[in-house]
């Protein structure tokens, strides 16, 4: 493998979302030996703010670390980068301003991915923190590519973010059956009410919800994110290669 874009990766919200990313890069470089593999760069930083309690709550602001933590990868050497947290891409376009890299955009692509996937029109219920929720970043992403789409009744979001951040939920490292039954009962009722695809728009749910949990198909985002930071990789590889010119 010849010259490949340095991935960086912003990460720590949460750690395990963070390595799960990651793993997925790895296993979507098609390498038949460690040197064809991609180089990354990971700052796993868990002292940023929550996102959600930031937006909803005037939390603490992330946007000063989230906006260090990009600078210093791109000084490191990172020429793509990736941030596996759906809420932080509400301070994406501040983030970006400062960055000198392309960082990639994890809601816009996923909402492309569903549209290639599962065609215009598709009802797509959306299954993230109340923050991304309330910041309608996946609702727009999805109407941009014709895309109908369904939240969870309130009771239902509840329920998600105690799978996610409850006691016993994802965050806290607990055992992945509760949140997995849990969130599979939300699937069901979104889909009796019209849901026909799902997005888990928070990195978290798919560290417990694979494909084929849920009654309808799913689309982690965290999986389309890395088959975008690979692809960009290669491309840069491509790009780079020297042109035969015709005599």
């Amino acid at each position: 493998m010849g010259r490949t874009a340095v991935i960086g990766i912003l990460g720590g919200m949460g750690p395990a979302a963070t390595v799960d990313l990651f793993d997925r890069i790895v296993q979507a470089t098609p390498a038949a030996k460690d040197q064809e593999h991609l180089r990354i760069l990971i700052d796993n930083n868990p002292a940023v703010p929550d996102r959600t309690a930031a937006i909803l709550e005037g939390g603490p602001d992330p946007l000063p670390l989230l906006q260090e933590g990009v600078q210093e990868l791109a000084r490191r050497g990172a020429e793509l980068l990736a941030i596996p947290c759906n809420t932080a891409h509400h301070f994406l376009p501040e983030v970006q301003a400062v960055c000198p890299v392309p960082i990639l955009d994890m809601i816009a692509e996923t909402a492309k991915h569903i549209r290639t996937t599962h065609g215009d029109g598709c009802t797509v219920g959306i299954l993230a923190t109340t923050g991304t929720v309330g910041t309608g970043l996946y609702q727009r992403a999805l109407e941009a590519e014709d895309l109908a789409w369904m939240l969870p009744s309130d009771a239902e979001q509840e329920a998600l973010m105690d799978a996610i951040y409850g006691p016993q939920g994802i965050k806290a490292g607990a055992a992945a059956d509760g949140p997995r039954a849990a969130i599979q009962e939300i699937g069901r009722q979104m889909a009796a009410r019209g849901a026909e695809a799902f997005v888990l728009g928070c990195t978290e749910i798919p560290l417990v919800i694979g494909p084929g949990d849920l009654v309808k198909p799913s689309v982690a985002s965290n999986q389309v994110l890395a088959d975008v930071a690979v692809q960009r990789a290669l491309a840069a590889e491509a790009s780079a290669e020297p042109q035969l010119v015709a005599a």
